[in-house]
């Protein structure tokens, strides 16, 4: 198997709409904060259109994962529907009640009813059309007609099209006037960049668990010429690349494979025919056979690492989600659907004597249960009902919230303690309470007691999503800094005079340092610090700052637990 032969632990170029893998370039990113902006609003519709291939559904499915807490989403991938098969289809999808033979004004009264109980409730609907430019006028109109329903404030009903560009096209119609004047928000997904490639393949490479470069300069700028930055047609080539030098034993994609693979994606390499029929060559067919196979037999089990470099991996950390937004609708905790069994016939590697081995069953819990544990650990005592919103407590106790993707390396630089969200083979999610880490062994809270389990246990059920807790000075509150502030100049002022002591070379260095402005200072430390260089002091640079100050706060790594170093 090519991946096993590269060192991936699953495929990276694969076509499924998988989250994890979205590369967020600057077009994607403006995508999903058009989505998160929209439902944030005040009803409507919104219109994300793309050529094909470009990253909507992929898009939508990241914007499924961290839509607000309070929105109840409807999907419906299928549009090639009758204005009554398609309200079916919504009651179906908003578990409304109907009978099969229902006219459309009794399944638009059912939807209707249940926009207004969901309104009383404090839950906002949404509904999610992908390839929406196969509606036909007649079913769009009566999308246009569900939103009529409002109260004095808002519509009740937010509907989100994704479709390719002729959809722009059929809103423009005369007849659809109404219902193009009801859009909120509408953003068109172009092809990434040609310099953004690089960081593109790097990213996935890097989710499939590959350290460094694998495509020669020569190669990424032929996969560019060749799929035009369209992101489906990238990964289909790359695939293909793979393939074909692993069966030439190669460890570097060049130029060539390259070459072959498009030629095999776009169809446009024919073999000389004979006698007036077309022959497929032996080695074609043993490369679609692989391939087939190659598919059949993917596991199920994902570990995602990212590269370890200190600079890459600061810059991850410390860069703010979709313009802040994923960072704040992941706040809202509710207690999710139990998990049952472990992985079937998936069985713990012995234990070191004294250490637990790590069974996914009776070790994780639920959410709402492990944030409980966390605030624990730093003093706190979380009640789920007085405070649905776990983040919302952690502000009223001068906490804020983290929520990020890395690897065992992410989690040393953070250096607090830590809720992992697990994922056994079938399915089944969970959450441990990650206390402290040293060496392979790791300290798991639990209600009542802290047990130790071999860190390669946890981690073979760890895709890299985790949570942390960290101390916010006192011239925070609520979601934002209060920059500029005579507050927030004198608190970070006062520590980067006592940094400069620390951490210059020299005198003349601290002297230099000291005499900058609050900005430059900043800049300063996290350059020096191998941060994000924006002067913004954001939750890493103050997490980096507590560390080297000696803040007393919990510590992840257990030499450090404990103390104030």
């Amino acid at each position: 198997m090519y991946y096993d032969f590269f060192g991936f632990r699953e495929p990276p170029f694969s076509i499924a709409p998988d989250p994890r893998y979205l590369y967020l370039s600057d077009r994607h990113k403006e995508a999903l904060a058009h989505l998160m902006y929209g439902v944030q609003g005040q009803g409507g519709f919104i219109v994300i259109t793309g050529e094909v291939g470009t990253g909507k559904t992929t898009v939508c499915r990241c914007f499924i994962e961290n839509a607000p807490q309070h929105v109840d989403i409807a999907l419906i991938l299928n549009p090639r529907l009758s204005a009554r098969e398609l309200l079916s289809s919504i009651c179906d999808e908003l578990e409304i009640d109907h009978a099969p033979e229902a006219t459309i004004k009794q399944l638009v009264d059912g939807i209707n009813q249940e926009l207004l109980k969901a309104h009383a409730a404090g839950r906002h609907k949404v509904l999610i059309i992908d390839e929406a430019q196969n509606l036909s006028a007649d079913v769009l109109e009566q999308l246009r007609l569900l939103t009529n329903l409002e109260t004095a404030e808002k519509k009740l009903l937010q509907i989100v099209l994704l479709g390719q560009p002729e959809l722009q096209d059929m809103l423009a119609l005369p007849e659809l006037r109404q219902l193009n004047q009801r859009v909120t928000a509408r953003y068109h997904l172009d092809a990434i960049e040609q310099a953004d490639l690089p960081a593109y393949l790097r990213y996935r490479l890097s989710v499939a668990g590959l350290r460094g470069d694998i495509f020669s300069p020569a190669a990424v700028r032929k996969l560019y010429r060749q799929s035009q930055g369209i992101p489906r047609l990238i990964n289909l080539i790359s695939d293909r690349a793979l393939l074909g030098a692993y069966a030439e034993g190669e460890h570097q994609i060049t130029a060539d494979h390259i070459r072959q693979a498009a030629r095999e994606v776009h169809g446009s390499s024919r073999p000389k025919t004979t006698g007036g029929g077309r022959e497929v060559s032996r080695a074609g067919h043993l490369l679609l056979l692989s391939a087939s196979i190659l598919v059949a037999i993917i596991g199920t089990i994902w570990l995602f690492q990212l590269p370890v470099t200190e600079q890459t991996l600061a810059d991850d950390l410390e860069a703010p989600a979709i313009s802040g937004v994923i960072e704040r609708v992941s706040d809202p905790v509710v207690a999710e659907p139990g998990f049952d069994t472990a992985e079937p016939n998936a069985l713990p590697e012995p234990a070191e004597p004294g250490v637990t081995s790590f069974e996914f069953e009776r070790h994780t819990q639920a959410l709402t249960e492990a944030f409980g544990q966390l605030f624990g650990v730093w003093g706190e005592e979380y009640d789920a009902r007085q405070f649905p919103v776990a983040c919302d407590y952690a502000r009223s106790v001068r906490l804020g919230c983290l929520e990020r993707q890395g690897s065992r390396r992410s989690l040393e630089f953070l250096d607090r303690p830590a809720i992992l969200h697990l994922r056994n083979g079938r399915g089944d999610t969970g959450y441990v309470v990650l206390r402290s880490l040293e060496g392979d062994t790791a300290s798991i809270e639990l209600t009542g007691e802290t047990r130790e389990i071999p860190f390669r246990q946890l981690e073979q059920y760890w895709y890299g999503d985790f949570r942390v807790l960290w101390r916010m000075p006192e011239y925070m509150s609520g979601d934002g800094f209060f920059a500029g502030t005579s507050g927030a100049q004198l608190w970070m002022g006062a520590r980067m005079m006592e940094l400069a002591d620390r951490i210059s070379p020299n005198q003349a260095e601290s002297a230099r340092v000291k005499r900058l402005t609050t900005e430059e200072q900043v800049r300063w430390y996290q350059e020096a610090k191998g941060l994000t260089v924006d002067g913004i002091a954001g939750p890493m640079t103050i997490i980096q700052i507590n560390n080297d100050l000696g803040t007393n706060v919990p510590r992840l790594l257990a030499a450090r637990v404990g103390n104030s170093g």
